[in-house]
């Protein structure tokens, strides 16, 4: 929050300089430099590390200090200034806390050869480091960053190499002098590592201009924190700046939510929250459009991104409706087939676009074979894709033909940040068939219909009861509401489906009743059971009796075969909890650095969002195969991906994951954890997609009130979004 009156301002400017260590903290912390001898140790996370620490040539006898903290890759040969507090260790004795380090350039001769010769400037060794400094002195490192030329007249060096050379320097320094504005603005390590991966040598430029683009730019800032940015640096509390920087923070909230735009009337409610003056609202709206920043559509202010996509989506959608298709006839050899199944085979070889839906048990699976085999039968190419990897391994099984990732089937291009798969290169196929279309975003919607072929089918497959998407928008639904296409609902559940209690218990969810368990004592071909439990830990004790009796009796293992799921992340029975306990449990084993995010060997872990440099994308589970050298080996299905100390924030423990992130994958038992603590986000829909993610075993535990109020709150997820607006406009 920013006082509007002067004197207020400055007595909270001075609290804030001083909580960040640019003046009166700087009597409580201590200063270290030196250089880094040895790491010692370095957690798997890369957010703690244990340095031995050499003083400089002044004091090169003095025995070598240790420091801990978040050092990042500090690398020995560096030489690093260390703020911090000196504490007693009860075991290690005396170590240095480091809150905030910025790597330096030595000023000593004897410190130049150290740096020189340490291996970090590439092309120079401890010979030719000697030879560096002897021949300029205390001005070696000027020399090499300003008059590269010069440094041929030392022996062994010619003018490819002394380019090099400076150019190494030169990117050292800059960076040192970087990492030092950035931690006296009170940024930590792993934060001033992001800006300068992003910008460079200009970060403390882009940062004094506009410390709320960087917000929004950099993951791990927010926008309280540029608020303290912004106020150290003297940015005024009514600046646009920070208006603009309220209104892009906000717009991102809302996508965050599932939204596609914010309105007006909420983005002037939210700065007013935000302590942001809301009459600069229409001025900042007006800044950010001119930067391209915002595209405003009558009341809604959408990120560009997304209103460029929602109307790809829609027009493209609206193509595939109304253009006319000439059916070919082809037998179907299934004779299996319900009416309305037969129905969706017919309409798949008759239309552009088609919608297949329906529940479990309804033989949505049936229907697809079906279409794919009757396209087959009239040599028509056929490409199949899912969303997740898991839900693309279980499409293969189903049609018998190789599907993939949308990714995948896109053709990301690490080189061009793009999909090699768009409007320019379509795909090459003549039905596209995607399944569990549900959890299909706007962004990657529009991503995969510029890359289909005009004369191509697209059949949509999925289950609107379910969660929507994680990311803004819900097009799948939007596009059934609107009605410009074909769209088929499997209603009957098959009788061998009736069979399974899930199944059951899935539509009697849907039907706001909770689902009846198995009868005890009996075990049959989809199991469901109820644990009661009202106390946290009771409830956890429960889960882990749970998942080795599922063990012993059914033959699951517990981490292979089991997904354990709770709708939040925090709490005593938040995935962040529940997992620390999993992993004692079930994989126990040192906990180097007493860091409860530590990866050990045999974890089950989840990506946390898209890398497509590694091919392994948001929701995709794997195992911890090794650690090795600083680097975590993980396997995801069958394939090994390596992971630097840096990369692991986007990786988590999975022994327990919350009901969005495990959409679109199905595993042979779950169980699902609900209590009231849960009270916020228990709804119809998140106990239906959990139900529904087991084929052979569900087990609830928790507290029954919790079970049930989950089965009548019908909850319907409402997203900001035009694109059911925009199909029946283009329709009409």
């Amino acid at each position: 929050m920013f006082p509007k009156k002067a004197q207020q301002q400055g007595v909270r400017r001075a609290r804030l300089l001083d909580s960040l260590g640019i003046v009166g903290s700087k009597e409580s912390e201590e200063v270290l430099e030196g250089v880094v001898e040895d790491v010692v140790f370095r957690s798997d996370d890369g957010k703690f590390a244990v340095i031995r620490l050499a003083a400089d040539a002044e004091a090169a006898l003095a025995s070598p200090k240790t420091a801990v903290g978040d050092l990042g890759q500090i690398a020995p040969g560096e030489h690093v200034r260390l703020i911090g507090r000196w504490t007693q260790h009860a075991v290690y004795g005396a170590r240095f806390r480091v809150t905030s380090f910025t790597p330096t350039i030595p000023s000593t001769e004897q410190g130049m050869t150290r740096y020189l010769g340490s291996g970090l400037i590439p092309g120079i060794g401890p010979a030719l480091a000697a030879r560096l400094v002897d021949c300029f002195g205390p001005d070696t490192l000027d020399v090499i960053a300003t008059q590269s030329a010069r440094l041929r007249e030392v022996s062994g060096i010619g003018k490819q190499r002394a380019e090099s050379i400076a150019k190494a320097v030169r990117q050292r320094r800059a960076e040192a002098e970087t990492m030092s504005f950035l931690h006296a603005l009170g940024m930590g390590p792993a934060t001033a590592r992001e800006i300068v991966r992003k910008y460079g040598a200009d970060a403390p430029r882009v940062v004094r201009d506009d410390p709320y683009i960087v917000a929004e730019q950099i993951r791990g800032i927010g926008f309280r924190t540029a608020d303290r940015i912004a106020e150290a640096l003297g940015i005024a509390g009514d600046d646009l700046r920070r208006v603009q920087g309220g209104v892009l923070h906000l717009i991102g909230k809302a996508v965050d939510e599932g939204h596609v735009f914010a309105t007006r009337e909420q983005l002037r409610n939210g700065l007013e929250q935000l302590d942001v003056p809301s009459e600069e609202l229409d001025e900042a709206l007006r800044a950010l459009r001119a930067r391209e920043l915002v595209t405003i559509e009558d009341d809604a202010m959408y990120p560009p991104v997304l209103h460029r996509a929602e109307v790809l989506v829609a027009e493209a959608l609206s193509a595939f409706a109304d253009r006319p298709k000439v059916q070919q006839p082809v037998k179907t050899h299934d004779t299996t087939l319900s009416d309305t199944q037969r129905t969706a085979v017919d309409a798949s070889l008759g239309t552009h676009l088609l919608v297949l839906t329906g529940g479990p048990g309804t033989g949505k699976t049936t229907t697809v074979r079906a279409i794919v085999q009757a396209h087959a039968a009239l040599d028509r190419r056929v490409a199949l894709c899912a969303p997740t990897g898991r839900a693309a391994k279980r499409l293969s099984e189903a049609a018998r033909i190789e599907a993939k990732t949308i990714h995948r089937l896109l053709e990301w291009n690490p080189a061009t940040g793009h999909f090699n798969r768009n409007q320019r290169l379509p795909l090459d196929a003549d039905l596209i068939l995607v399944d569990e279309a549900s959890m299909l975003d706007i962004r990657l919607a529009s991503q995969l219909l510029a890359a289909i072929p005009r004369n191509a089918t697209l059949v949509l497959v999925g289950d609107i009861d379910q969660l929507p998407p994680v990311g803004p928008g819900q097009p799948l639904r939007d596009l059934i509401a609107s009605k410009v296409c074909k769209t088929i609902r499997l209603h009957e559940v098959f009788r061998q489906a009736q069979q399974s209690a899930i199944v059951r218990g899935a539509h009697a969810v849907l039907e706001g009743r909770m689902p009846e368990p198995t009868p005890s004592g009996t075990k049959g071909d989809g199991d469901l059971f109820l644990i009661s439990a009202t106390d946290p830990d009771t409830i956890t004790e429960r889960l882990i009796q749970t998942l080795r009796r599922m063990s012993a009796a059914y033959g699951f293992d517990p981490l292979a075969d089991v997904q354990v799921m709770t709708p939040m992340r925090r709490g005593p029975l938040g995935t962040i909890k529940l997992n620390e306990v999993l992993q004692e449990a079930f994989n126990p084993g040192k906990r180097e650095g007493a860091l409860p995010s530590s990866f050990r060997q045999g974890d089950k872990v989840m990506q946390l969002r898209n890398d497509y440099d590694k091919e392994v994308y948001n929701g995709d589970l794997g195992e911890v195969h090794r650690i090795e050298g600083g680097v975590t080996y993980i396997r995801f299905d069958g394939r090994e991906v390596q992971y630097k100390a840096d990369e692991l924030d986007a990786i988590s423990l999975a022994y327990a994951c919350t009901v969005h992130k495990v959409q679109g994958s199905e595993f042979p038992a779950a169980v699902i954890v609900l209590h009231n603590a849960h009270f916020m986000l228990l709804n119809r829909a998140l106990l239906y997609t959990a139900l529904t993610r087991a084929k052979k075993l569900v087990v609830l535990v928790g507290d029954p009130r919790a079970m049930a109020r989950a089965a009548r709150n019908a909850l319907s997820y409402e997203t900001n979004s035009r694109l059911l607006d925009r199909l029946r406009s283009l329709s009409a």
